[in-house]
């Protein structure tokens, strides 16, 4: 059966341990606050593509439309529908 670890085992810091890094918190933050941002660009740059996408589909309906009508109304002036 398992024996519980006896005090001197469970100091944080032992003298034969390496050193802790000062800066790891700080790199640590800067790493999540990276990720974080990351994420927010991914979110704007898909809504963006989403409004883009809309737009230009819009923009090629509308001249289909155009083109459309200015060959019917060719059409219709050359036969004299």
């Amino acid at each position: 059966m398992a024996q519980p670890a006896s005090p001197t085992t469970q100091s944080p810091l032992r003298d034969d341990d390496p050193p802790l890094d000062p800066d790891a918190i700080s790199r640590n933050y800067r790493l999540h606050r990276a990720r974080r941002a990351a994420k927010a660009k991914r979110h704007r740059e898909k809504r963006w593509a989403g409004v883009r996408f809309w737009l230009v589909l819009a923009l090629v309906v509308i001249v289909a439309g155009v083109l459309a009508t200015r060959t019917l109304g060719e059409i219709e002036r050359v036969f004299g529908l």
